[in-house]
């Protein structure tokens, strides 16, 4: 009998059965060894050849070969799976900050990038990270003595640094990018840009009629945002074709939060809207009030944040405002100290956006000739549950912060800070070159953020890296395949075949 035909047996209905050192084939009771012969170097069935030993080892040493490349491929897509991807402005399309991603305890620098276009590069977008991608925009100026009048969005590895792509802009990039499914939405140049994710290729761009600070939000398919052009804008995630405007009476450069089928957004003319995602029609708008002797106004560029039916937004005016998201009735207000005093008037307020988390929300305001502070309240009440001074004066907050794992991060003038979400307490900070008005993005032990300074920032604890690498872990498989082959080979080579006997076997089966 042939080879062919010895492997008929199992399509006869015979079944493996796995020992120590044979494998045995049943059917109907009777029992055909399949073991090594030690003299012929051959692997049998009974008398009956199936391949040669040398054959046997290479295709179990395929096999292995074959799964590390499988286990591989499933680290490769699923590396991250353990993170939170931080995928728009303040991570999720309700601006919660919140991310279950831990941050680092004791940070060093991981690695940083640097504009290097002359001395004025700086870095006010704040990033966005899916699937180990950073997604970021720059500014710079083409002559040191001149404003800053192009950019670059950029994509790096997060955990490396590489630089994968950018595209050059011909205006600052304010915007925060925004991903979704492979496709990366920003605002530049006064328009609305889509990008491939993985290229950065353009697909499509829709022109405003003005600059665009405010970060898209993407939620079932419509991309929301805002322009100095005093509109909210709704346009098809796939073609850029829009759906629907909103026309305020002032710049819009806060962000739109959308939950529920309604986009939360502030504007420039002191109000925040509520409007139906679908037509763009106005459900409501609060007035913000402006306290007196406040002569920066009542704008809102603060970004709303949603949570359990409340939208939560800061004013220029120095308040922060709990409204109720379904009819936008006040729930409370809560007055931040005054900051800096010039000209008879208070200057400043409150133009970084909320963090809400576990019931309190986080937000800073800026200093000039008193210290800027950092703010919990209960979200509940508005009550101060903690303070935190800023050392020293003319200190601003412009960031917002992100929250992870009780742990408060933030921008604060130069240094980025990391402050216990109980207690108040700083745990830690990092300092950089220039001020951070850019909201740092947490990831994977890690945070992200730029500087004016420049640099754009990734800092972690010293051991943070991949946990094995696909080279280590094929390394490691095909040691456990050779080991797991000589094992076999050691075990079959003691068994001999009574070639009668099976033969005898064999006449009586069936």
């Amino acid at each position: 009998m042939k080879t062919n035909e010895a492997m008929r047996l199992v399509e006869q209905g015979f079944e493996y059965v796995a020992e120590m050192d044979s494998v045995n084939l049943f059917r109907n009771g009777k029992n055909f060894e399949l073991f090594f012969d030690g003299d012929l170097n051959k692997l049998v069935i009974g008398k009956y050849q199936l391949m040669s030993m040398s054959k046997a080892i290479a295709v179990m040493l395929g096999f292995c070969i074959l799964l590390s490349f499988c286990i591989i491929a499933f680290q490769s897509v699923n590396a991250y799976s353990s993170s939170d991807d931080w995928a728009m402005f303040l991570h999720d399309s309700a601006h919660t900050g919140v991310t279950t991603s831990n941050g680092p305890q004791q940070p060093v620098k991981l690695w940083s990038y640097a504009e290097g276009h002359f001395d004025g590069s700086q870095i006010g977008s704040s990033a966005a990270i899916v699937n180990g991608v950073v997604y970021v925009g720059s500014n710079w100026n083409n002559n040191a003595n001149q404003l800053y009048d192009s950019g670059s969005i950029y994509a790096f590895n997060a955990h490396t640094g590489a630089k994968i792509w950018n595209f050059s802009t011909d205006s600052a990039v304010y915007s925060s990018p925004a991903v979704s499914g492979n496709v990366l939405y920003v605002g530049a140049d006064n328009s609305v840009y889509a990008f491939n994710a993985s290229t950065g290729t353009k697909l499509w761009s829709y022109p405003t009629g003005g600059g665009i600070n405010s970060s898209p939000v993407i939620v079932n398919g419509i991309v929301y945002i805002g322009s100095y052009d005093n509109n909210v804008y709704a346009l098809d995630s796939s073609t850029g074709d829009k759906l629907w405007n909103y026309t305020t009476e002032g710049a819009v450069a806060s962000s739109p939060a959308v939950v529920n089928g309604i986009v939360y957004v502030g504007s420039n003319d002191g109000n925040v809207y509520a409007l139906d995602a679908a037509t763009g029609a106005k459900i409501w708008n609060y007035t913000t009030s402006v306290q007196p002797l406040y002569s920066s106004g009542n704008q809102v560029t603060s970004s709303p944040a949603v949570s359990d039916g409340v939208v939560y937004v800061g004013s220029v005016g120095g308040n922060i405002y709990a409204l109720n998201a379904s009819t936008g009735d006040k729930i409370w207000n809560y007055f931040t100290n005054p900051t800096f005093y010039y000209g008879g008037g208070y200057f400043g307020g409150v133009q970084a956006s909320p963090t809400v988390a576990n019931g309190v929300v986080y937000i800073g305001s800026i200093g000039g000739n008193v210290p800027a502070n950092v703010y919990a309240l209960n979200a509940s009440t508005g009550n101060q549950i903690w303070q935190y001074h800023v050392p020293g004066i003319n200190t601003r907050i412009l960031s917002s912060a992100a929250v992870s794992n009780d742990v408060v991060y933030l921008g604060i003038s130069n240094n980025v800070y990391a402050i216990n979400a109980t207690t108040g307490f700083q745990i830690w900070d990092f300092s950089t070159q220039n001020q951070i008005i850019a909201s740092p993005a947490v990831f994977d032990g890690a945070v992200y953020f730029g500087s004016q300074d420049g640099n754009f920032y990734a800092i972690g604890e010293p051991t943070v890296k991949p946990s094995i690498s696909s080279d280590q872990t094929l390394l490691i498989l095909l040691a456990v395949s050779v080991a797991v082959i000589a094992v076999i080979f050691l075990a079959l080579k003691k068994k001999r075949v009574d070639n009668n006997a099976v033969q005898e076997q064999m006449l009586r089966r069936g």
